[in-house]
């Protein structure tokens, strides 16, 4: 193998599991560092820098960081690195004053936002300093998109909804709410220098089966239903109700309907319980709070009698253990339908030279979110169907730095390169500024709120969070996968203390060979392939040093231990571009 180029940007990144995971790219060892030494503002502002919305990720995302946590390989549990964002959100003192500066002075350029998710926001946040005006388009009454309206005030607060939100929005944004855009066509005729469009994905599936008709004001679709509950349209639903479907949306229905008087709901799936697509920390809080999943289910009628809405029938799926058996009824007097969600854009003319795909969606560069339109954007849900709110941050961003650079009359194509560095971690020969310790302490449980309070009350906030003290504890357990081994050839006198020393085994010394042949050859063969092989060039001895980057810990005792500093630990700090840089 030809010598590790450690000079490309993505060799050390793809390291950094957590950070490549994150689809907005968060610096998470960084920040939680600064929350092991009790610098929350600091650490609330490396997260706002990338994700935006430290608060409300910090509650209700869907953490893709986590599965991918180096933390893994040592024991069962992830850092809880989502928790970890609400603590630096949670004890923060005062950050407004450390929002950028918006220019008086504006460079002639208007941008207009239709959806006031979080797409849209963090299109906001990142053009505003730059001296764009931009004004903001929503149906809703307040911006934040699904946020506001499907995401129940028991996993987020409306008061942290509103903190966020309003960082952007008070860097001057221009606001039209309660507008709701019925022709881009004339949308178009404002002259917006670019339009960016971020809707979300606000069309909800139906059920179109037996009985749905003379059921229809007992049975609703789920998102609809949880804005009603969310703007006080509904209050109450039925005694006993079913909740159709398996992913997060169901998860906040059925919770939510426990709330407001559902005394015995039920989840209903076609498939295992282990096959559902809800998050499993929300199916977790879901049976926590009593409520059923009834598997192998498929729903082939609403049963009506008298006109009302008595139950639904279900045949018995694939796999189940009563498969072919008669179907079974189910008792209820509401549903509620969270079956998937599709983009809608009724308001965009056929013939206004958009093209659209095979899902009705529109046509988007992955990578610039241009649409065929060269002045309008998509991101979040309206580019790609229904994601999550980090990913629409990601969205965001990069449509950002595309109207910037599309509105320079650049090459949106020809982005700037991530921002890079590497620095030296060495406080004394056998010290390091960073802590190194690989702790034993296993992942905490964020404490909950008594459940018998809770379920009476539905803005009562469920989760509570670390405390400062569990924080620490919880941010000690990481092991700083941006804290890299450089290894430098020409000081190693090839003494295999490193070797020895290693815990994971991961440091080796041999005859060169073509990959495959590495991976076999090292002491631990490497057998996870999307993770690299650090290689050396050659040594005096004719080998080369092989690093299994899958299995290292970081810890730092190959530095200490040799003899020549041919190993140092240097941080590795990588910032995605944004719009603006250079």
């Amino acid at each position: 193998m030809d010598p590790t180029d450690i000079n490309n940007p993505e060799y050390f990144h793809k390291v950094i599991d957590c950070q490549l995971g994150c689809p907005a790219h968060t610096r998470v060892p960084e920040y939680i560092r600064l929350i092991a030494a009790k610098r929350y503002d600091d650490a609330y502002m490396i997260n706002w820098e990338s994700n935006v919305f430290p608060g409300i990720l910090g509650r209700v995302c869907d953490r893709p960081c986590e599965p991918v946590c180096r933390r893994g390989r040592v024991e069962k549990n992830s850092v809880a690195i989502c928790r970890l964002k609400r603590v630096c959100a949670d004890n923060k003192e005062s950050v407004r004053e450390r929002m950028p500066k918006i220019p008086k002075e504006k460079n002639g350029k208007k941008v207009a936002l239709i959806g006031g998710g979080p797409a849209s926001l963090t299109v906001a946040r990142d053009l505003m300093p730059l001296g764009y005006e931009v004004d903001l388009y929503d149906d809703q009454k307040e911006a934040g998109g699904f946020m506001r309206s499907q995401v129940p005030s028991f996993r987020l607060p409306k008061k942290v909804l509103d903190e966020e939100v309003n960082y952007i929005i008070d860097m001057g944004v221009s606001t039209h709410f309660n507008t709701y855009i019925t022709s881009m066509k004339d949308f178009l005729i404002k002259g917006y220098d670019a339009v960016f469009v971020g809707t979300g994905a606000p069309r909800g599936k139906d059920l179109n089966l037996p009985g749905r008709r003379e059921g229809e004001a007992s049975i609703h679709v789920g998102i609809n239903w949880l804005a009603g509950v969310q703007y006080r349209h509904i209050e109450k639903t039925g005694t006993t109700t079913l909740v159709i479907g398996g992913g997060n949306t169901a998860m906040d229905c059925c919770r939510t309907a426990r709330r407001v008087g559902g005394e015995n709901v039920k989840i209903i799936i076609r498939g295992s319980r282990d096959k559902m697509k809800a998050s499993p920390w929300e199916i977790e809080d879901a049976v926590s709070e009593d409520i059923p999943i009834l598997e192998y289910l498929s729903p082939i009628e609403f049963v009506i009698k008298n006109g009302k809405l008595t139950g639904m029938l279900f045949e018995h799926s694939p796999g189940s253990p009563k498969e072919g058996e008669e179907p079974e009824l189910i008792q209820c007097d509401e549903v509620l339908l969270a079956v998937g969600q599709e983009n809608a854009f009724p308001w965009i003319e056929k013939d206004l030279g958009l093209i659209f795909d095979k899902y009705e969606r529109p046509q988007v560069n992955e990578r610039t979110f241009q649409s065929s339109i060269p002045n309008v954007f998509f991101g979040g849900d309206a580019a790609f169907g229904p994601r999550n709110v980090i990913t629409a941050v990601a969205h965001g961003h990069e449509a950002a730095l595309s109207i910037d650079l599309f509105l320079q009359g650049k090459d949106i194509l020809q982005r700037p390169q991530p921002e890079t560095s590497l620095a030296g971690q060495k406080l004394g020969f056998h010290d390091w500024i960073y802590h190194n310790e690989v702790v034993e302490e296993q992942r905490h449980e964020v404490p909950h709120a008594p459940k018998v309070k809770s379920i009476k009350n539905r803005l009562l906030e469920v989760e509570l969070g670390f405390d400062r003290e569990i924080g620490l504890k919880e941010a000690l357990r990481c092991i700083n996968c941006d804290i890299q081994t450089v290894f430098y050839f020409d000081k190693c006198i090839e003494c295999d203390a490193c070797v020895d020393i290693c815990p994971t085994t991961c440091i080796n010394f041999l005859e060169n060979g073509d990959e495959d042949d590495l991976r076999s050859r090292l002491s631990i063969p490497a057998r996870n392939t999307s993770q690299s092989l650090y290689v050396s060039d050659i040594l005096p001895t004719g080998r080369v040093m092989v690093k299994d980057e899958n299995v290292c810990l970081h810890c730092g005792l190959c530095a200490e231990r040799c003899p020549t500093a041919a190993w140092e630990m240097q941080k590795y700090i990588y910032k995605t571009a944004k719009a603006g840089q250079k």
